[in-house]
This record gives C-alpha cells, structure tokens and sequence, in this order.
C-alpha cells in the first residue's frame, strides 16, 4: 500500500477538515448522515452517497493511522 504512505499526514488531515466535516452549519454533514444511519432513515441514494463522500476521508485516516502503528 505504497500509495497510503505517500499522503502525507497534513494532507490527510486538511482533507478530512475540509470535506470530511462540510458544510460545517447547523452540523457537520457526516455526523448529520450518522445520525440517519443509526435512526433508520438513511434510504435515499443522495444521503448514502453523502455518507461516502464525506466518510472517505476519515476511512483513510482509519487506514493511514493503522498502517502507522503497524509499521
């Protein structure tokens, strides 16, 4: 996994500040599609795709930070 050790931490970081958390008003939109998934209400193809998109980035975060307490 060669590519996740060329991103760089700040990048990693900057990109789940950015995306992993926007729009940031009234909440951050992945807690918002959290919340959906928990209560049941996450059934429109718009909402399970915003879960992706702005799950992404804390997934590689996930990946990156095991990958660095293995090594």
């Amino acid at each position: 996994m060669r590519w996740l050790d060329s991103i760089s931490w700040a990048t990693v970081l900057l990109v789940c500040a950015t995306l992993g958390l926007a729009p940031f008003v009234p909440e951050p939109h992945i807690w918002e599609k959290l919340k959906m998934l928990v209560a049941g209400d996450l059934v429109r193809p718009l909402d399970m795709f915003d879960l992706l998109f702005h799950g992404l980035p804390w997934l590689l975060a996930a990946l990156k930070g095991l990958r660095t307490l293995r090594q």
